[in-house]
């Protein structure tokens, strides 16, 4: 009920308004069941624009810090967070990541949709960078396709760094479903994993135009907070992912 108020009464009706937003290709998405929504990374509003578009819930994995803050602040902040589609992850400790893992498996065979940003971190410049493959891993284990999605406009409706979002026409382009069921019972295997993400990245690549960079946005960003000069560019950079693998899309 929370999220459905958030997305038609509250932020809805603003971001339609002053953000004039469109989508293509909102046929791709299934009408049912689990699947995963691989989206490149480009703002926090991201996050917000890709629920309004597709009359499915789509459930994205928070930090956990976004639902434990007390008082009357933090109240509001897991009112939000839960109206706009976010589930808690606890994302510290040793076993985090199989902590995150199992929670997207059991919404995936829950039949959610899941929102997932393979990069794992905003792009620090509109660049599509390296994806991980946790993407890979999800879509074996809970058994379902992974539909790319590529958002664009929102890097300047909320630049980062901004506190304030800024109307600027957005626009969200969904490509074919990707299906890996060929590599059913293979999880865990790191070459099928990175084969398969690479694929994603690809097609997210196509969709998108943007120029790909076989670097981790992480990494990069690292580097620019440490002072040091950006990275010479690796071999792939400007180029297409090394997807060594067949498009899933073929018979």
């Amino acid at each position: 009920m929370l999220y459905w108020w958030s997305k038609f009464v509250l932020l809805g009706p603003l971001m339609r308004l002053f953000c004039r937003p469109s989508i293509e290709g909102a046929e791709n998405v299934p009408v049912r069941g689990g699947a995963i929504l691989a989206s490149n990374h480009l703002a926090v509003a991201d996050s917000f624009f890709l629920p309004l578009m597709l009359p499915r819930r789509v459930t994205f994995l928070a930090k956990r810090e976004y639902f434990t803050e007390p008082g009357i602040r933090g109240w509001f902040k897991r009112q939000f967070f839960s109206g706009v589609g976010q589930v808690p992850v606890d994302r510290s400790g040793g076993s985090a990541a199989r902590a995150t893992m199992d929670t997207a498996v059991r919404l995936l065979g829950e039949g959610k949709l899941l929102g997932i940003y393979p990069e794992g971190t905003r792009s620090p410049d509109g660049k599509l960078y390296k994806g991980k493959t946790g993407v890979a891993r999800m879509a074996l284990e809970g058994g379902v396709r992974v539909v790319p999605v590529v958002m664009v406009g929102t890097d300047k409706v909320n630049p980062i760094g901004s506190k304030m979002w800024r109307p600027r026409k957005v626009r969200i382009v969904i490509g074919e479903p990707l299906d890996f069921s060929r590599y059913e019972g293979m999880a865990g295997d790191r070459f099928i994993e990175r084969s398969m993400t690479d694929e994603i990245m690809y097609n997210l690549m196509e969709l998108s135009g943007q120029t790909y960079v076989d670097l981790y946005a992480a990494s990069v960003k690292e580097r620019a907070a440490a002072g040091a000069p950006p990275p010479a560019p690796a071999r792939g950079a400007g180029q297409r992912p090394d997807a060594h693998v067949p498009d899933s899309r073929a018979s």
